[in-house]
């Protein structure tokens, strides 16, 4: 059969040499279990990661050493007047608590297979040592299998794996084109301290491990975990041999792992869980497996479809594609691919019941940033937003209610830091949190007096409404989480002494800082109404206003929120024409820094645009391209995507597309998995942080399709000139609607909408405009010019 290059191009990622290291590796998920699989000829490692694999414990933090008002007020006093030495020592007094037992998640354990050597098994065969011509290692993203061919001929051996969200389970197939040509050997190394393996039988390995380390947490506490590996055979032999599975000369064998931990858990049950599952594996079989696996799989994957033109480049392996881009290429599928991959690790580490949401890693762990002082944990001031930037556009939205549920957590865990810290009701967390419901300012107020970190993930329950239109989602979780967030920021704001602006501080600007005066006189983090924290309470106040009067709820409330909105600073322009990122228009002590926070007002959300705020749209564009002319910019993944959003967002295609293919040339490994840069921020080598594939997938989707909350859809409003031809199908759009789109020559050639609530959408395609009114089940088909046409 031929092969659908141009398909194959979007939904594949292949080598033709083995991967001797995580980096690469290819993932694989369930929504709550991953690995990488790094695969050679000779042999197999997959590192096993758990969402709930974590250090530390529930810690309920130092008690509030001062009335938290007064210390603010007297805060906010120096603040104020420009004392901002004087304000950062009382901050650090009243604010700045004691590192906690805070934990990190951690790679679990390697499973370790070694294929026979000399004399038997598929490195011999029948002509000799096999030198590893013809190995291909494959990950399909249309169906989440990665297979792995290999051997001399006459003795081709394929390994097929798969991450079962269906079952449960890691499924794993092996054989051989010659009689009795699968041999090997299969053993567990944990990753942790305490760890243990056994046998059982002939034919399984139990194992038992504790997600302790010392450098977040006491070295004592954290979640028990355990395993079962089980092997089944065709023909040959299976044996346990030093603590190792031995198999010989079989036809075929199957490998079913699972996996339980005692997160949250209540009960006991937890230590059978992961028999249980290997138990009803092997009762079902591999083949019954693999079609479960596919039919709750292909549906979701299926949902999307891309085609961004021919490239040259498809055929070719995946690592060499990413250098061929890296040396000036064009390879548009290439992008269709990464959008794809998004989407497809969205799904493997984010399931609609999935016990916690994506972590910096997603569910995957490198084992790099444990160890260090940054923590494998949820980041509140970019990164775990970023990880769900793209999940609604791309029709995906259940794999946010993981992290719906960890809002409500959040939300209730965030009680006594408002209460505490601010003398505050309501919810506040800060700049970043774990698996525990820390809410506390980070230990230093440098970097982790981000008063709004909570609140900007709280965002997201915004958007998930805004797309989906789920009253009872908004009635029973999204406002009451942020009807008290915005509690707290109506009891916690100030009136500002010279201006009469209502604004929040001491706050940072993650994780920025600034000159207030001369450079000579030093710089500092803490300031008074910081442009993201006012950005972030306008959406707050304005969301919570039309949510309160849409369910007929809260009229006080609804009267205090107008009061504040008409309060609010608005988004200044500072005397180098940029966006401020300060209330003030302080001059910035590190102009090369990675955040661009302040631009939030850009994307995600809508305060500026180019229609409706020209002068703030040109002030931002000459944000960032003040922050992209300096030499020694903090060049890393979550910076890269930004500017691809931020362009697309100012409808500068070849600008978005310039960025995107440099975070997929320059930041990506080769298993196109986005990393961070050693040495910025600390990182002590290259360390993978999963943002930058998320946030460069709803790049690329904004490129091709914006929608806005007041039912505005434009239609390839930032389509780059390397892209002149293309289609794709089904990208949702706010208003609970569905866009297929397609293109040549660089124009609209046809739209359909769908409309699954109903509504006024209004479609934009350069200077031509239409609106209609939708049914709910509703389909509207246009043309190029956007003239009406009959389905």
């Amino acid at each position: 059969m031929k092969v659908d290059v141009t398909e194959q191009g979007a939904t594949r990622l292949w080598y033709d040499t083995p991967a001797t290291v995580w980096s690469e590796g290819l993932p694989v998920g369930n929504g709550r279990i991953g690995a990488v699989v790094m695969a050679a000829p000779d042999r197999e490692v997959w590192n096993l990661t758990e969402l709930t694999y974590w250090s530390g414990q529930v810690d309920e933090g130092a008690p509030a050493a001062t009335d938290g008002k007064a210390a603010l007020a007297e805060i906010r006093e120096r603040l104020f007047a420009g004392d901002f030495a004087g304000g950062d020592r009382l901050a650090k007094q009243a604010l700045q608590p004691p590192k906690p037992n805070f934990g990190t998640h951690l790679a679990m354990c390697d499973v370790v297979i070694e294929f026979a050597g000399s004399g038997e098994g598929i490195l011999s065969g029948s002509g000799g040592t096999y030198d590893g011509t013809g190995f291909r290692r494959e990950l399909d993203l249309a169906t989440a299998l990665l297979t792995t061919t290999g051997g001399p001929a006459g003795a081709t051996l394929v390994r097929k794996l798969f991450a079962s969200h269906a079952d449960d389970v890691l499924v794993s197939r092996m054989w051989s084109e010659a009689a009795g040509g699968v041999s090997f050997t299969l053993g567990i190394a944990g990753l942790t301290p305490e760890f243990a393996v056994s046998a059982e039988g002939s034919a399984t390995l139990e194992f038992r491990g504790k997600a302790t380390e010392t450098v977040h947490s006491d070295g004592a506490s954290g979640v028990n975990c355990r395993g079962r590996i089980e092997i089944e055979t065709r023909g040959g032999s299976i044996r346990v041999q030093e603590g190792r599975l031995v198999v010989t000369s079989a036809d075929e064998a199957c490998i079913y792992v699972a996996i339980a931990t005692d997160y949250r858990s209540e009960s006991r049950a937890w230590e059978r869980a992961a028999g249980l599952q290997t138990v009803l594996a092997l009762s079902k079989g591999y083949d019954r497996l693999m079609a479960d696996h596919l039919a709750d799989y292909e549906p979701l994957f299926q949902r999307v479809s891309i085609d961004l033109g021919p490239s040259n480049a498809a055929e070719l392996p995946t690592d060499q594609r990413i250098r061929l881009l890296r040396q000036g290429g064009s390879d548009p599928q290439l992008f269709a691919l990464f959008l794809q991959y998004g989407r497809y690790l969205t799904l493997a580490g984010a399931r609609e019941d999935s016990p916690l949401p994506l972590h910096l890693q997603g569910v995957w762990n490198d084992s790099e940033a444990c160890r260090m002082g940054w923590s494998c944990d949820y980041h509140l001031d970019v990164n775990t937003e970023m990880n769900y930037y793209p999940t609604e556009v791309v029709h995906l939205g259940e794999s946010q209610l993981p992290l719906m549920r960890y809002l409500e957590g959040l939300a209730q865990a965030g009680r006594k830091t408002a209460r505490d810290a601010y003398g505050s009701p309501g919810w506040v967390a800060h700049v970043f949190s774990n698996v525990w419901g820390f809410t506390e300012p980070g230990w230093d107020t440098s970097w982790g007096l981000n008063v709004t970190g909570g609140l900007w993930l709280s965002m997201q329950m915004i958007e998930h409404y805004r797309y989906g239109l789920d009253r009872d989602f908004l009635a029973n979780q999204a406002y009451p989480v942020l009807r008290e967030a915005a509690r707290f920021f109506l009891d916690y704001m100030t009136i500002h002494p010279k201006y009469g602006w209502l604004v929040t501080g001491p706050s940072n600007s993650p994780e920025n800082h600034f000159y207030p005066g001369r450079p000579e006189e030093g710089h500092w983090q803490l300031s008074m109404g910081t442009t993201l924290d006012q950005v972030l309470v306008r959406e707050l106040f304005t969301f919570c206003l039309e949510a309160a009067e849409l369910l007929g709820e809260d009229v006080d409330l609804q009267g205090l929120l107008q009061s504040a909105l008409s309060l609010l600073p608005p988004l200044r322009i500072g005397k180098k024409g940029q966006l401020q990122e300060w209330l003030e228009d302080y001059e910035e002590a590190q102009p090369e820094h990675r955040h661009l926070s302040h631009l939030f007002a850009l994307y995600p959300a809508h305060q500026i645009t180019p229609e409706e705020t020209p002068e703030l749209a040109a002030a931002s564009r000459v944000t960032l391209e003040n922050r992209m002319q300096q030499d020694e910019l903090e060049d890393i993944e979550f910076t890269a995507a930004l500017f691809g959003l931020f362009f697309a967002r100012l409808q500068d295609g070849d600008r978005a597309l310039k960025h995107i293919s440099h975070l997929v040339g320059e930041l990506c490994f080769n298993n196109l998995l986005s990393y961070s840069k050693a040495g910025i921020a600390g990182a002590e080598t290259n360390i993978f942080v999963i943002d930058g594939n998320f946030g460069g997938t709803a790049a690329i989707a904004e490129m091709l399709l914006q929608s806005r909350p007041d039912g505005e859809i434009h239609l390839l409003p930032a389509l780059p000139a390397a892209w002149p031809t293309g289609r794709v199908t089904g990208l949702r759009a706010r208003g609970n609607a569905e866009v297929n789109l397609a293109w040549e020559v660089g124009r609209l050639t046809d739209v359909v909408v769908r409309a699954y609530s109903p509504g006024t959408f209004t479609l934009c395609s350069g200077n031509r405009r239409i609106a209609f009114e939708a049914a709910a089940g509703g389909e509207y088909r246009f043309d190029g010019a956007l003239a009406p046409q009959t389905l």
